[in-house]
């Protein structure tokens, strides 16, 4: 039977080829936090448009660790529900899951932790990545806050298993969490649409804040930002293509079922094919944060949740036709931001970086003097 240690050992061997855990600190913590504890004995496992439940009396032991040790995100919740609840596939949107290993060490490592740093964790989930900074820190400079009452007492469990008991805070994350400040380092576990003022204000002088920006588009971007003495907190994008799902509070609103309207119509200056470029859709996003982004059988269509805005592509022989109805011109909007990228030579999105104070929250290109896209806040 193959031994959970030995998987570690090869986890760790893994992602120590690709170039991760540089650092012996975070190598001992992988080698040492079992990870089949925070997974209990069920996961979710992508089945088309649908999530299987996996259990692990039906795989066997040895097909169950490989597969907790594989570098993979197993869904630990589907719009609320548990797998241990599911009687057969669901369709639906994972709500919570445990992330794949290379991402939670690419977190931690950018985050820039050091030993003897009181780390912020936003998002707890099932507790394993808060039990990897446990190992490298000590329970007791490890705060993590979890929304979901559900997922925060399973969290609990799971850590006092592999015996730790951080300060475990169930609330919003967005929030922070004001009685353990002022902490070097915040980092979140879920994607948020802007930086929420608490999280600057619980930081100490030179403190980090490591997240992804993401929005109603679904385009991400990872960045770790530090704060200087005056209060605002600046940093680069990293350029990864990583995405975590969005805070509960900075999740889609609801919409109705999109009709298209006839609108204006014009032929288009940029390809909606253009979309499908990761840097790309996060410049859209950039320039119209409040639009959900759908592609269709013909084009891509965009919807603002505030509004009742609409844009929507089709072919047009050798091009393409947008047409656009509502108070904004979602498609113009996002043409401008395309074009201006294209003329700076279409940059990867390391390229960008971004300034934070307690007012105002900019995203810009080259520099912050170079072209800028302010986030809703």
């Amino acid at each position: 039977m193959t031994s959970s240690a030995s998987l570690r050992h090869g986890l760790v061997q893994e992602l120590t080829g690709r170039g991760q855990l540089t650092d012996p600190a975070w190598r001992s913590a992988v080698e040492a936090v079992p990870r089949e504890f925070f997974l209990g004995d069920t996961f979710f496992r992508v089945n088309g448009t649908q999530w299987d439940p996996v259990r692990r009396e039906q795989l066997g032991e040895d097909e169950w660790l490989r597969l907790v040790y594989s570098d993979t995100t197993w869904v630990t919740q589907v719009d609320g529900i548990s797998p241990v609840d599911a009687v057969g596939s669901l369709a639906g949107r994972p709500t919570s899951s445990s992330t794949l290993p290379s991402l939670v060490m690419r977190m931690v490592e950018l985050a820039d932790i050091r030993d003897g740093d009181k780390v912020l964790e936003i998002g707890t989930g099932t507790g394993y990545s808060t039990a990897i900074l446990c190992h490298r820190l000590g329970d007791e400079l490890v705060y993590s806050v979890e929304y979901d009452e559900t997922l925060a007492q399973a969290a609990a469990q799971h850590l006092r298993t592999a015996g730790h008991t951080p300060n475990l805070v169930l609330g919003d994350g967005l929030r922070g969490h004001q009685d353990g400040a002022e902490y070097e380092a915040i980092i979140a576990t879920c994607a948020v649409r802007n930086i929420p003022p608490s999280w600057l204000w619980q930081l100490s002088d030179g403190g980090s804040i490591t997240t992804t920006i993401s929005g109603w588009m679904l385009a991400s971007g990872l960045i770790r930002l530090v704060l200087d003495d005056e209060g605002i907190a600046r940093g680069r994008f990293a350029g990864d293509t990583v995405s975590f799902m969005p805070a509960r509070p900075h999740e889609r609103p609801p919409r109705p079922t999109f009709y298209q309207h006839p609108g204006k119509t014009r032929r288009t200056r940029v390809s909606p094919d253009l979309l499908d470029d990761w840097t790309a859709h996060f410049v859209a996003q950039l320039a119209a944060p409040s639009a959900e982004l759908a592609h269709t059988a013909d084009g891509v269509a965009l919807v603002d949740a505030a509004t009742g805005s609409q844009a929507w592509t089709e072919p047009d022989g050798s091009g393409w036709t947008v047409h656009q109805d509502g108070p904004l011109h979602l498609w113009d909007q996002v043409e401008d931001a395309l074009t201006v990228w294209q003329k700076a030579g279409s940059p990867p999105q390391a390229d960008f970086g971004m300034t934070v104070t307690e007012w105002d929250q900019v995203v810009w290109l080259g520099d912050p003097s170079g072209p800028r896209w302010r986030l809703p806040t």
